[in-house]
């Protein structure tokens, strides 16, 4: 298991990445809406903020079962805002 601290690394460069990709898409590429890309990047910063929280706050007794939640819960996100992405036009 990785630690905490590497994880919550982990967290934030994925958020990044993605937080980066909405705003180039919404700057640089032609029709692709403005106000849903806005949306979306609150959402992403909503969802970093959020499973950081998550990382700080884990249940103790059962360690095992909460980090496989999290990382279910984070891949099944970051699949969602993706596709969110590849609607904006």
């Amino acid at each position: 298991m990785a630690s905490r601290r590497t994880l919550k690394k982990n967290v934030n460069y994925i958020a990044g990445e993605l937080f980066t990709e909405c705003l180039v898409n919404s700057l640089y590429v032609p029709g692709t809406d403005k106000q849903k890309a806005d949306v979306l990047m609150g959402e992403i910063l909503k969802m970093q903020d959020e499973f950081i929280s998550r990382i700080s706050h884990t249940e103790p007794g059962n360690v095992k079962n909460f980090y496989k939640k999290f990382h279910s819960d984070f891949n099944a996100k970051v699949d969602e805002i993706i596709d969110a992405m590849g609607k904006l036009k």
